[in-house]
């Protein structure tokens, strides 16, 4: 029983030290593997934290869907479908969040 207990404070302890593993997000793992040389793990992280704070979950998986096919992203944008209209208006206030919380830094 002491060993179980070990075990499980050791990894609440740990947890912190693994802060990019343990909590990254999808918009943050697409930027990652984007082959973009810009994007590096913190600006990455950055952008994943506002996302978090500006779209929903299934916003968030979609808008990394546009790392990995940026065409998807002009198929939104230029869409009639009033969901996607307002999802652009979203992925834009998204945008502009997190350009002006993550580039000037």
């Amino acid at each position: 029983m002491r060993k179980i207990i070990l075990a499980a404070t050791l990894a609440v302890m740990s947890a912190p030290l693994f802060p990019a593993i343990a909590s990254a997000g999808p918009v943050e793992s697409a930027c990652v593997r984007s082959d973009r040389p810009q994007a590096t793990r913190a600006l990455c992280r950055c952008i994943d934290s506002v996302a978090r704070r500006t779209l929903t979950r299934s916003e968030q998986r979609r808008a990394a869907s546009f790392f990995r096919d940026p065409q998807l992203a002009q198929d939104v944008r230029m869409s009639k479908s009033d969901r996607d209209n307002a999802f652009w208006a979203r992925y834009r206030a998204f945008g502009d969040a997190a350009e002006r919380t993550c580039v000037s830094r």
